[in-house]
């Protein structure tokens, strides 16, 4: 498994539901600069219409995200 930490920067509400856009946490602490030496450069984007997830996503929140292999 890999674990990166990534920061939501925007929400933004389109026709075809929420975006949620998010990037690596880079800085503002020392478990943050740590990470960041291990997390990939990058973005990602996430498009919804779940009223479940776009409320979890908070604008300046940071979040782990977990990669597991598929068996």
């Amino acid at each position: 498994m890999v674990r990166a930490k990534f920061k939501c920067v925007e929400k933004t509400q389109t026709e075809q539901g929420d975006k949620i856009k998010l990037q690596p946490v880079t800085s503002g602490g020392k478990e943050n600069e740590e990470f960041f030496k291990w997390t990939p450069w990058g973005s990602m984007e996430i498009g919804t219409i779940n009223e479940n997830v776009i409320t979890q996503f908070k604008v300046g929140g940071e979040y782990y995200i977990d990669y597991t292999p598929v068996e």
